[in-house]
């Protein structure tokens, strides 16, 4: 099934993207690889495992992962070109003792695997951070691979 009408089955619409805040672009492709700038949950500002659980994280991941996936749409027309989801790198911006980082970044993982199925298994890192921009709870970046 292609990606498009996943996203249909799933009845997900895809977030409108802002312009960025600082000196980047959304995405840069270089040959068959999409890099995508990291994206996080619009309107949200705290830590993980203070002001919010390890479940809102997850669907805060979950959030950055339909910005991410509103990006690779702009850039490409459409998510059916996406060969492979390559990598994503997940920050959770956490108390210092907070150690599920993963299961939070699996919001995003879920997502993608969700949407492309096999095709979107992939390499991870998942991190914690002390602060991230406008102290958004979580920033997930992602690298694409991209068919013709």
């Amino acid at each position: 099934m292609s990606a498009e009408s996943r996203l249909k089955e799933l009845n997900i619409t895809l977030p409108e993207l802002s312009d960025p805040v600082a000196n980047y672009v959304h995405g840069v492709r270089t040959g068959n690889l999409l890099f995508l700038a990291g994206k996080g949950p619009m309107g949200a500002a705290g830590k993980v495992g203070k002001e919010f659980s390890e479940q809102q994280g997850y669907e805060f991941a979950k959030q950055a992962g339909l910005l991410l996936l509103a990006v690779v749409r702009r850039e490409l027309g459409s998510l059916d070109r996406v060969t492979r989801v390559v990598k994503i790198v997940g920050f959770v911006n956490a108390i210092p003792e907070f150690q599920n980082h993963p299961q939070v970044i699996n919001g995003c993982s879920d997502l993608l695997v969700s949407v492309f199925g096999k095709r979107g298994r992939h390499a991870r890192t998942a991190l914690g951070a002390g602060s991230l921009p406008f102290q958004i709870p979580v920033e997930i970046e992602a690298i694409v691979e991209v068919g013709e």
